[in-house]
């Protein structure tokens, strides 16, 4: 954004527009750049490339972000990388912050003047009322600064934005061959906005419009994946296409337009799915490549009585082989399309022999403790470390202080903590980051609850929890099962009083190896029940 603004206040040029002249009958479904007046007049023109730039420059001429404010430099030094700058806004108690990025004086005082008073249309006793605030009712200053945001305004009333017009009753076809070209010989435009362009010629339907509904009927799906993308992977599904781009550009676009409905309320079902097994978004699901086949596969399943829990058995089944098996680690498109075939003949096809690639545990065998136990930190992109984690969600994931489970509200703002902590493990425990950084050693806290642990050893920690609880050890021995950890195996501690520094070492890892051996018993007898699609 800085950059084209940047670009626009030196005078250069910004790249070339596509406008399409129109006569009676519009080719396209169109609509007005984003915070623009409603237009007054019949539309004689659609622009076809530029939106983004048009918009961005609109909505910064009008200070129309709300979550961000921009402003230019009034006097930019010779080595200044920029002559735009920007800051962060945010609302409370009815009030944007910080009050100062609206306060004249204290953006003179940075040198700036926010972009919205360079806007050509704005009249001018709101540039003077501002320059004479910004200086403190100083004649003289206001007017020399009247004269600088007057350059400024200059430059971007002869904004250099050259354009191409396609005359009325160019062919719809026409004209997005040319959109194509235009943006594939320079820079390269997106698979999905040649979807876009590709269904609106076939259908006259906006695909972005159906994105948007799709946004607000599933405002979580944003959490878990990139939307544009979803919907063409499960789009490519649905025509049983492998999910590829080569796949997207030679999709029925007719018949994408035609089941939009299937295809939003499959991503709607998938969504759900996930957060009734406790996966609440991208940075905890494991495998990504599951949301697409659940969403291609959801609309077309049994949605009554015994026929869907049949069908949410086999695809329980399905998500939780895809985090504890190597199903999902390489050709991950051929194996959705697999999948997603084997699992639409049994569910909606009623083919009991057919046969599921992810189901057969000679090919795709699950997971065992000896992996559980080597298994990474889970913050990583580590499928199986990340499927630990996935298994003590989905136990409850209750913490151990507040007593709150895990939800989506409250998952982005836990933080993974060290059962053995961190600094235990390496001073005392003389032990390298390979062990200390384990899945089974970690769970999902609340901040305050990882910073009260702090250091402390798990025995400690528990200790005053115990004595804090209403209900006292049995109401901590469930939060801490929640997780899915065998608490007598983490209640260990006293380390201090052992005085011989090697003896107090090897107390420290045989506690510590005995706990991880145990929680990846317990996680293991889970993840059986979980992949056989037991609750």
């Amino acid at each position: 954004m800085e950059t084209l603004l940047d670009t626009v206040l030196r005078g250069r040029p910004i790249g070339a527009a596509l406008v399409l002249a129109i006569g009676d009958k519009p080719p396209f479904i169109s609509r007005k750049i984003e915070g623009a007046p409603d237009p007054q007049e019949r539309t004689t023109e659609h622009l076809l490339d530029g939106q983004q730039r048009l918009t961005a420059l609109w909505k910064s001429l009008t200070d129309g972000y709300g979550d961000r404010t921009y402003y230019a430099v009034l006097d930019p030094s010779s080595n200044e990388s920029s002559v735009v700058a920007s800051w962060a806004r945010w609302h409370r108690r009815g009030s944007r912050y910080p009050l100062w990025a609206d306060r004249p004086p204290d953006q003179l005082k940075r040198g700036w003047v926010p972009f919205r008073y360079l806007n050509p249309e704005i009249d001018d006793d709101e540039i003077d009322e501002w320059c004479d605030l910004a200086s403190a009712d100083n004649g003289q200053d206001s007017r020399v600064l009247g004269r600088k945001v007057n350059r400024l305004r200059t430059a971007v009333r002869e904004v250099n934005l050259p354009f191409l017009e396609l005359p009325v009753g160019t062919p719809a076809d026409d004209a997005i061959d040319v959109f194509i070209n235009m943006n594939t010989s320079y820079v390269r435009l997106s698979t999905y906005d040649i979807v876009v362009a590709q269904v609106e010629a076939a259908t006259n339907k906006s695909l972005r419009d159906l994105e948007g509904a799709l946004r607000s009927a599933v405002p979580d799906v944003a959490r878990y994946v990139d939307v544009p993308d979803l919907v063409l992977r499960v789009a490519a599904l649905r025509e049983d296409r492998t999910p590829t781009v080569t796949s997207f550009l030679r999709l029925n676009f007719e018949r994408l337009a035609d089941e939009w409905d299937a295809i939003q309320a499959g991503i709607e079902g998938a969504i759900s799915f996930l957060q009734q097994e406790r996966i609440f978004d991208g940075d905890r699901l494991p495998t990504i490549p599951v949301i697409q086949v659940l969403a291609s596969l959801w609309s077309l399943i049994p949605q009554t009585l015994d026929g869907h829990g049949q069908a949410r058995t086999v695809l329980r089944s399905y998500l939780w082989r895809s985090f504890f098996t190597d199903r999902y680690e390489r050709a991950t498109n051929t194996a959705a399309l697999q999948d997603y075939r084997g699992l639409k003949f049994r569910l909606v096809d009623g083919q009991q022999e057919s046969r599921i690639p992810i189901f057969d545990d000679e090919l795709h065998p699950i997971a065992d403790v000896r992996e559980l136990l080597n298994a990474a930190w889970p913050r990583s992109r580590n499928t199986l470390a990340r499927a630990i984690l996935a298994v003590s969600l989905r136990a409850g994931g209750i913490d151990f202080a507040d007593g709150i489970p895990a939800d989506s509200t409250s998952i982005p703002k836990r933080e993974y903590h060290h059962l053995f902590p961190d600094a235990l493990l390496r001073q005392e425990g003389k032990m390298d980051e390979r062990e200390i950084h384990r899945a089974l050693n970690c769970a999902l806290v609340t901040w305050n609850t990882n910073r009260t642990f702090a250091a402390k050893e798990p025995i400690g920690y528990l200790r005053e929890r115990v004595e804090r609880a209403p209900l006292g050890e049995q109401q901590i021995r469930t939060r801490v099962g929640s997780h899915v950890i065998p608490y007598d195996k983490l209640n260990v501690g006293g380390y201090a009083d052992i005085a011989c520094e090697d003896e107090r070492s090897e107390r420290i890892r045989s506690d510590y190896e005995q706990f991880l051996q145990a929680r990846a018993e317990e996680i293991h007898a889970v993840i059986v029940r979980l992949c056989n699609g037991e609750e």
